[in-house]
């Protein structure tokens, strides 16, 4: 199996910079992709970005420009740069990781961003 831990969370002014990580330790080569999700207080987990075996990318319109997913893969994890932080980027950051048809999750990072 897989487990993930992230980290790199923290709080910040709006216009600030975070770069979360989640590191990934297991049966690395059975990951079909990871991702970035975030969920709100009392809201539900929104997908933010995700990168594929292939480092192929993709991204939530309301982060596009604005945030780079990554990985290195010398050190199994996968990174999420985060720019010009707005306050709705509130939230807790949670990898997710896909295995075996299953979504394997980290327990989270929270990123809090203030006006």
């Amino acid at each position: 199996q897989v487990q993930l831990v992230e980290s790199g969370g923290g709080l910040v002014q709006a216009g600030g910079s975070l770069r979360p990580s989640c590191a990934a330790f297991g049966r690395i080569s059975s990951i079909n992709s990871v991702s970035w999700y975030r969920q709100a207080p009392g809201k539900q987990r929104d997908l933010v970005a995700t990168i594929t075996t292939r480092g192929t990318t993709n991204y939530s319109d309301s982060v596009k420009g604005r945030f780079t997913i990554s990985r290195d893969n010398a050190k199994n994890t996968v990174y999420l740069q985060m720019n010009s932080l707005k306050p709705e980027d509130t939230g807790v950051y949670y990898c997710g990781a896909l295995v075996n048809w299953v979504l394997e999750w980290g327990q989270g990072t929270q990123v809090s961003v203030s006006s």
